[in-house]
């Protein structure tokens, strides 16, 4: 058995990336606390939340998406490099663009592009409507 409770593969893939981004285990410190949020008795009384921290870059995670410690622990060691990854690439992460286009679609439309987007709906509605069936009046 492995270090993490996930399949071989993933478990070697993980470790040729920090391979890759020289990320030794040495540097990170981990930390286990209790996690917030719903859950109960069980969630206040066990240390699930996995907390790692990347000494030489000062990059630091922390993880409680699932029940099990061990496999909070595989994903935050991905997250932390990600985050590493991201940092020395300079690379937008796909979270950050997703955040960033959510805030453009939210963002307030001058007075004049609503107005020419109301006035082409108008226009769609009118040839919609002309394409309606005539009805017999009566």
């Amino acid at each position: 058995m492995g270090l993490f409770p996930v399949s071989p593969e993933k478990e070697t893939a993980l470790f040729a990336r920090m391979e890759k981004l020289g990320v030794r285990s040495d540097d990170v410190a981990e930390k286990f606390i209790r996690a917030s949020g719903p859950g109960g008795q069980k969630v206040n009384k066990s240390a699930t939340c996995v907390v790692l921290r990347h000494g030489p870059t000062g990059v630091a995670v922390r993880c409680q998406k699932e029940r099990s410690q061990g496999l909070n622990r595989f994903l935050a060691w991905r997250l932390l490099l990600d985050r590493i990854e991201e940092r020395e690439r300079g690379i937008k992460s796909a979270e950050k663009a997703r955040a960033e286009k959510v805030r453009r679609q939210k963002r307030r439309r001058s007075r004049r592009a609503k107005e020419k987007m109301l006035e082409e709906k108008r226009r769609t509605a009118g040839k919609k409507q002309s394409r309606a069936r005539v009805r017999p009046e009566g």
